[in-house]
């Protein structure tokens, strides 16, 4: 038996990644609730290859997928009024044949593959993505967690495929400068 205190705050993380992905607090709710249920409803078949959260939110992220899968299917009949980081992107980092710039050029991190087993890093990790902006957030979560097609989170958030493109590309960059600095130790600026 899961302690009440566990359960509360992972149905708070579970809604924090909902609502970040699904800009309606009811539907992200739903999302939540959906996943919670199906977890309780299929408990036998956790087979603990992972932790409980890694499983619940493996559900969670498939039911946000479903949902987001589903409006991509629908007309499109709103706009996003937060998306603010929409605008070209200043190419400061590269050339004008999409290189790096030598003094831009980030530091090799080495070999990483260790890192999906470390839980500290995933902590450095959330922070990092917890100070993104909200729609640079959104989008990446969208195409790397959920893995969302470009064309899904084009449709749900009305973006085009440039201003998409952009987003990803300043997530990473803001990631990446993140976590050089929070967890390698390098100072990197975005």
């Amino acid at each position: 038996m899961i302690p009440d205190s566990d359960i509360a705050d992972l149905r708070r993380d579970m809604l924090a990644f909902a609502r970040l992905q699904i800009s309606d607090p009811h539907l992200a709710e739903d999302a939540v609730q959906e996943a919670l249920a199906g977890a309780l409803k299929n408990a036998a078949a956790f087979a603990r290859k992972a932790s409980l959260k890694t499983w619940v939110f493996a559900i969670l992220r498939n039911k946000i997928a479903d949902l987001l899968r589903s409006k991509y299917r629908e007309p499109v009949t709103t706009t996003d009024p937060d998306c603010k980081h929409c605008a070209p992107a200043d190419d400061q980092y590269f050339d004008d044949n999409g290189h790096w710039q030598q003094d831009t050029q980030p530091r090799s991190w080495g070999d990483t593959h260790w890192l999906a087993d470390n839980a500290d890093f995933w902590k450095v990790f959330d922070a990092c993505l917890n100070d993104l902006p909200a729609e640079q957030a959104r989008v990446f979560m969208m195409r790397e967690f959920i893995e969302l097609t470009g064309p899904e989170i084009c449709a749900t958030l009305e973006l085009s495929s440039s201003n998409l493109h952009v987003l990803l590309h300043r997530a990473r960059l803001r990631l990446r400068a993140c976590l050089s600095g929070q967890w390698f130790g390098t100072e990197e600026s975005a």
